[in-house]
């Protein structure tokens, strides 16, 4: 059963807007609503037929994309084999956020990783306002933190050095710029008479 579910993953193409395991599952389940009307609709009796389950979007492209139809009960299983082989076996990828990042930008993010890392890459987002500015991404062993909050806590030691360094350095300045307290009157200033002042001496026989 998994070596057929492996084959039928191979041959098939998930779209875009499928992201995650969440988005795998509705479609799942959408398709098990389509398998009992299908079933329902055999064993009533003509012009008391049930109305159709509405389809999403979602499974509509995943259908168009691969070349199937929906009516088609060997077709219902082979995208119903594809989305379980996809639940159970596709890697994924964890990315926080500090706001829940939009639609188009989420695509592009799914794009890349499909591109680039696996094709049947699965994303899921999270939301974590702590992290103030960047991201955090988390795989099944693996954490990478590149929010601002990190970089701020991997430079602390340095900042609190550079910190201490401009203390030190206005300590310095401020003893070396601080005035001397001079005791009676400077060597410089003896005998030097302030005008309007009487000299000392006559200040002393007065």
């Amino acid at each position: 059963m998994a070596h057929d579910q492996s084959a039928a993953a191979a041959q098939l193409r998930l779209p875009v807007l499928i992201f995650g395991k969440g988005e795998v599952r509705r479609l799942k389940r959408e398709l098990d609503a389509l398998e009992d009307f299908a079933r329902q609709s055999a064993i009533r009796e003509p012009g008391k037929q049930a109305a159709m389950p509405r389809v999403s979007r979602l499974l509509e492209a995943l259908a168009t994309e691969n070349g199937l139809q929906l009516l088609q009960v060997d077709h219902r299983q082979q995208l119903k084999q594809f989305l379980t082989a996809i639940e159970e076996q596709a890697p994924g990828v964890h990315i926080s956020f500090a706001v829940d990042p939009s639609s188009a930008f989420t695509a592009k993010m799914v794009t890349w990783l499909r591109a680039n890392i696996h094709p049947y890459m699965l994303l899921e987002v999270g939301l974590q306002p702590t992290i103030a500015i960047g991201c955090v991404v988390r795989t099944t062993n693996k954490v990478f933190d590149f929010s601002l909050r990190e970089r701020f806590a991997q430079a602390e030691g340095l900042l609190m050095k550079s910190l201490d360094a401009v203390a030190a350095d206005a300590q310095s300045a401020q003893s070396l710029a601080a005035p001397a307290t001079a005791v009676g009157t400077p060597a410089a200033l003896q005998g030097v008479v302030i005008p309007g002042e009487a000299p000392t001496a006559a200040r002393q026989s007065v």
